[in-house]
């Protein structure tokens, strides 16, 4: 249906069983994000690092500007503070001045912290439920499917 000025998008009444296949799949969903969390807790604290300190441990690469760190992982940047003055206190990183503007500061790990962050994927990926029940075609088939779910577009309103 085409859309015109003033008038909204015509919505769709799924069939119960179409709605009671979504919710099995939402559940399900639910139910893979809370197992992986608990793993993700589980070696957290085997590295004595909190869930999001190894949160950002992740996504620290190269140098990145503590304020582009909290942009990804969706804090605010009084937190990101906390994660940098924890990740340091450990060792794992240091915050220095960016070469482009000095007053922006960078978080980048230590070598030690490049260890741990490598030590800590491994153990976290071996214990996923799809490395362990999925065959590499599986686990193909899934990485598409949720890269499709995850670009889709997120409705309006």
């Amino acid at each position: 249906m085409r859309e015109r000025p003033g008038r909204k998008e015509a919505t769709v009444t799924a069939s119960p069983e179409v709605s009671r296949l979504d919710q099995e799949i939402f559940d399900a969903m639910a139910g893979l994000i809370t197992k992986i969390l608990a793993q993700a807790e589980i070696v957290a604290e085997r590295f004595a690092v909190p869930v999001f300190c190894a949160k950002a441990l992740h996504m620290l690469d190269t140098s990145m500007a503590m304020k582009e760190l909290g942009r990804r992982m969706g804090c605010d940047p009084s937190f990101v503070t906390s994660i940098a003055d924890t990740l340091e206190k450990r060792g794992l990183a240091t915050r220095e001045p960016s070469a482009g503007d000095r007053r922006i500061k960078n978080l980048v790990l230590s070598p030690e912290g490049l260890a741990v962050k490598q030590r800590l994927e491994a153990d976290l990926l071996s214990r996923m439920p799809w490395t362990r029940v999925l065959d590499e075609a599986e686990r193909v088939c899934l990485l598409g499917l949720v890269r499709k779910m995850t670009e889709a577009p997120v409705p309006a309103g």
